[in-house]
């Protein structure tokens, strides 16, 4: 469990209760579309609502629990946060259009986001449905998404917010965007294009080497390791600007 995975499971759940004992608290804070105007602050309080019951939370706090974590490993607390918050914020955007004046309350945007970001950086990882049924990552956001559309147009699963859930996907999308365009990984880019090619000194690949692999998620671990093999067995010019960045973030822990 990484740290702001954590924050954000005990905050809702706290929410939740909160909500039960005063249900006036989900009328001050839920999300009326075309109402975001008056009530600006609705667009980050609703992520922290669910619906009365367990269901609806345990659905997004359980997906949360188990993509989260590899993501904010990936990209560290401070862009993870960033992407929850741009996923969730997107959805309630996307749904001013469709579902003006229908109340909103959920993590799923934001949830949604955090799961398109890992399909994003592990699009082949075996997910598995009610633990029995397996798909790899980037289908199932291909499913979801179809799912979501078919349903918030036919109408379908009344009472659910498809549309959010669609902003949510969009949201993460453009924030990962954004973040590769910040990324370090474009000025190794830029080196690695520009004669003469870049040497790496002994410095950085020992840097490299060094890297504790003992507090990363097993999938970051997966990936250090198999990145350490490619240097010694092709050196370090076989590595892509991305991979060079990859190595680059968890040796500046």
């Amino acid at each position: 469990m990484t740290p702001w995975v954590l924050r954000l499971i005990l905050a809702n759940v706290a929410m939740q209760f909160v909500t039960m004992a005063f249900p006036i608290v989900r009328y001050a804070l839920l999300l009326v579309p075309a109402l975001i105007p008056s009530r600006p602050w609705t667009l980050i309080t609703y992520m922290f609502l669910h619906a009365p019951g367990i269901m609806h939370i345990l659905f997004n706090m359980i997906a949360l629990y188990f993509f989260g974590p590899a993501v904010e490993a990936r990209l560290g607390s401070r862009r993870f946060v960033a992407l929850y918050v741009t996923s969730g914020v997107m959805a309630a955007l996307v749904s001013v259009p469709f579902t003006p004046m229908v109340p909103i309350v959920g993590a799923s945007g934001a949830v949604f986001g955090v799961m398109l970001a890992f399909a994003r950086f592990w699009p082949r990882q075996q997910i598995y449905i009610w633990g029995v049924l397996p798909i790899e990552a980037r289908w199932l956001v291909i499913f979801l998404t179809a799912l979501s559309l078919w349903s918030g147009f036919s109408g379908a699963s009344q009472g659910v917010a498809h549309f959010a859930h669609l902003g949510g996907f969009l949201g993460g999308y453009l924030y990962l965007k954004w973040a590769e365009w910040r990324s370090p990984a474009r000025h190794f880019k830029r080196k690695a294009q520009a004669p003469p090619p870049p040497r790496e000194g002994d410095r950085t690949i020992e840097r490299w080497q060094q890297i504790s692999t003992e507090n990363i998620h097993p999938l970051n671990r997966e990936e250090v390791e198999r990145l350490l093999e490619k240097i010694a067995s092709r050196g370090p010019k076989s590595l892509t600007p991305d991979e060079r960045a990859f190595l680059e973030r968890f040796a500046s822990r």
